[in-house]
């Protein structure tokens, strides 16, 4: 299980981190008829060429609320992540 890979899904918010290093975009995705809408969440790096990254897999969820605590944690759906280093995906807490 990789949170590589995950279907891109529709664009619905973002939100940029206080030093404007970061930019969280969030994404609804659509599993068709036989799975619900998930949330996933892709770390953007504004001044550097680095690839975007997912950070944040979140399952039977529609919305997305985004919270800067400082430069570097952001809580996504009250899930605190220290950027760049942290994931969360809702198949490994099980």
């Amino acid at each position: 299980m990789s949170i590589n890979r995950l279907p891109e899904g529709e664009f619905i918010t973002e939100s940029k981190s206080p030093s404007g290093e970061y930019t969280i975009k969030a994404y609804l995705t659509n599993g068709g008829a036989t799975t619900s809408y998930g949330i996933r969440g892709e770390l953007n790096f504004n001044n550097s060429n680095k690839n975007p990254k997912n950070i944040y897999w979140d399952y039977r969820i529609e919305k997305a609320v985004i919270e800067w605590l400082d430069d570097d944690i952001v809580k996504i759906n009250g899930i605190e992540l220290k950027i760049p280093y942290e994931k969360f995906d809702w198949r490994r807490e099980k």
